[in-house]
């Protein structure tokens, strides 16, 4: 029985969990004073090659989002994002909640913005003012929630974009891991332009473990305190830290994102040929969205393999999510009984 409903179904890593243990023992500062969470400020910067990066351990991607663009923007101010976005459309209002300013979910081609689809809507936008919210931040999903990633040059015309016009550009980097292995380049050519990225690590290994990464330093200073007013500062936060520092150690977190695209590479090698079988975006990262036969469906969810139906994209289209603990024997149960 393979399971790709989430990877956030994934165990959490050996490591991680040893790394737990390992920082289990006596008392330490609290609220971030600690060692650990001082070399992960350390560790963050090396590896995004940011001098003047700052890093805030918080519990979930939602919160990290929240509070990330609560510090780039103000109520009358909006965020343009595509509308696929995990922001727009399954944070249940957060961001709004946190921010008191409006999303703008925006169009394009397999959840990615361009230029082009972001269009003349900054002008109008502002030729408006002051009747319609003012645009300040765009948002941006490495990697997507349609699975896809933004290449290298895609991205540096956002990011010439957005400085053009005096935006700023926030990183979704929930699956960073899995867009970084897939660009297989390094990881700090793929937050070049980016003011604030939200890391993620509960989807590759993590227990409980996101963190708001400022590499914009004019952004760094109030920080704090949206960081404690949002309820997220750990009293403990060696315990975040440690799963973070965990997964950046040997760059694991690559390793780890690598497996879970290869996986979904050979999954999607496996279906692809079959009769009644549809691939309705490039596979790029660890997802895979595909129509499938009613009667084939029907079947595997029967023989126990768990995936989710995706109805915005049809009646047979379903959604396939590996992660870095999905086997090569799931993969190979999940085809034969197809």
């Amino acid at each position: 029985m393979a399971n790709f409903a989430s990877d956030n179904t994934a165990p959490v890593h050996p490591k991680v969990l040893q790394a737990l243990s390992d920082v289990n023992s006596g008392n330490a500062p609290a609220y971030g004073n600690d060692v650990v969470t001082d070399q992960l400020q350390q560790t963050f910067r090396a590896v995004f090659k940011a001098t003047d990066a700052r890093v805030f351990p918080v519990f979930n991607g939602s919160a990290c989002n929240g509070l990330a663009l609560a510090r780039m923007i103000r109520p009358y101010e909006s965020i343009l994002c595509h509308q696929q976005a995990h922001i727009n459309n399954d944070e249940c209002g957060l961001p709004e909640f946190f921010t008191g300013g409006k999303i703008v979910g925006l169009s394009g081609d397999h959840a990615k913005l361009s230029v082009a689809s972001i269009g003349n809507l900054v002008e109008k936008t502002l030729e408006h003012a002051p009747h319609t919210s003012r645009p300040r931040v765009i948002s941006l999903t490495q990697s997507t929630e349609l699975g896809t990633v933004y290449s290298l040059s895609e991205l540096a015309d956002l990011s010439a974009f957005a400085r053009a016009h005096g935006l700023y550009i926030h990183m979704d980097g929930a699956r960073i891991a899995n867009a970084v292995a897939s660009l297989n380049c390094d990881p700090a050519q793929v937050v070049a332009g980016v003011d604030i990225l939200s890391f993620g690590g509960t989807k590759n290994g993590a227990m409980l473990a996101e963190a708001a990464v400022i590499l914009n330093p004019a952004l760094a200073e109030d920080f704090a305190y949206v960081h404690k007013r949002g309820g997220q500062l750990p009293s403990k936060a060696r315990y975040v830290s440690a799963q973070l520092q965990a997964l950046l150690d040997d760059d694991l977190w690559i390793t780890l994102g690598r497996h879970a695209n290869a996986m979904a590479m050979t999954l999607r090698d496996g279906l692809i040929d079959r009769p009644g079988v549809g691939l309705l975006h490039p596979v790029e990262a660890n997802e895979l969205f595909v129509t499938l036969p009613k009667a084939t469906a029907d079947r595997l969810f029967a023989k126990g393999h768990r995936f989710y139906p995706w109805p915005n994209a049809g009646a047979d289209a379903y959604r396939l999510v590996t992660s870095f603990a999905t086997t090569d024997d799931e993969v190979a149960a999940f085809l034969a009984d197809c």
